[in-house]
């Protein structure tokens, strides 16, 4: 019996909606993460969401009983952050997000401002304690010439009670109030993400299965530098005539399919 843990040797897992919904791992996420290690597999966490750190990651994955190598989890944020300590050192950003994310981006390199007036980098990201003013902040900022960047592009986040709006929903908003378009983000399916997860790698691109609940960002990265990939139906609900140009290789039940026999 062939199943796709048997056909491919690392992968490429979504974290929210594939492995976790909320702080809860989804039904058969521990057994398969660990059935995959122990066998010797290559896994690595990729997550758009910016409101923990890859560290708050590890640490949780651990707390789990799932012993995830640090190095193989990456976020957006992490590769924002590295981004912008490359290219804007010693300048400010003003970001539409939650604190954890403002705080692992602000230290020595970048610093985080208000002031449309002293505003370098407008980045947008998930944010649950969106209001109004921050839109303002930001189109100001935009309007002076500030860059207009994204952690992510997603729409919807999903949760246990279905989903909630994203960097998706919002960069809209703020490219009609400011009459600028985002210049670049840096999550799925971004070249500046696939760049990361490549970084990371222990087999060949053809030895590697993305595993995701998106069209719009873990199938579309798949498809766009030619990986196979496998939809889960346990996150968010899918539009393919929206999506039409996303196509995964495979559909399955959820994460704990990797180990079933492949229906083609």
């Amino acid at each position: 019996m062939n199943t796709l843990a048997d056909l491919y040797q690392g992968f490429v897992v979504d974290l929210d909606g594939t492995l976790i919904l909320d702080n809860s791992l989804i039904k058969g996420a521990k057994p398969t993460l660990n059935k995959l290690l122990k066998a010797g597999k290559d896994v690595i966490i990729v997550s758009n969401k910016t409101i923990e750190t890859p560290d708050d990651y590890y640490n949780f994955f651990l707390d789990k009983g799932i012993n995830i190598p640090r190095e193989k989890i990456i976020t957006s944020s992490e590769v924002l952050k590295k981004y912008l300590y490359s290219n804007f050192a010693n300048k400010n950003f003003f970001a539409i997000g939650e604190k954890p994310f403002i705080n692992f981006l602000d230290n020595e390199a970048v610093k985080y401002s208000e002031d449309p007036n002293n505003i370098d980098v407008v980045i947008v990201t998930l944010d649950r304690t969106f209001e109004d003013w921050k839109i303002e902040i930001a189109a100001k900022a935009l309007k002076n010439g500030a860059r207009f960047f994204a952690a992510n592009i997603d729409d919807t986040c999903p949760v246990k009670r279905g989903e909630i709006s994203d960097a998706g929903t919002i960069i809209p908003l703020l490219e009609n109030e400011s009459g600028r378009r985002l210049e670049k983000h840096f999550g799925k399916p971004s070249k500046f993400m696939f760049n990361e997860i490549k970084a990371k790698m222990g087999f060949k691109l053809s030895d590697y299965l993305i595993i995701g609940d998106r069209l719009q960002t873990d199938i579309r990265m798949g498809n766009i530098f030619k990986v196979d990939t496998a939809l889960v139906r346990t996150g968010v609900k899918n539009y393919f005539e929206i999506f039409n140009d996303a196509k995964p290789t495979y559909k399955i039940e959820s994460i704990g399919s990797l180990f079933e026999e492949v229906l083609y």
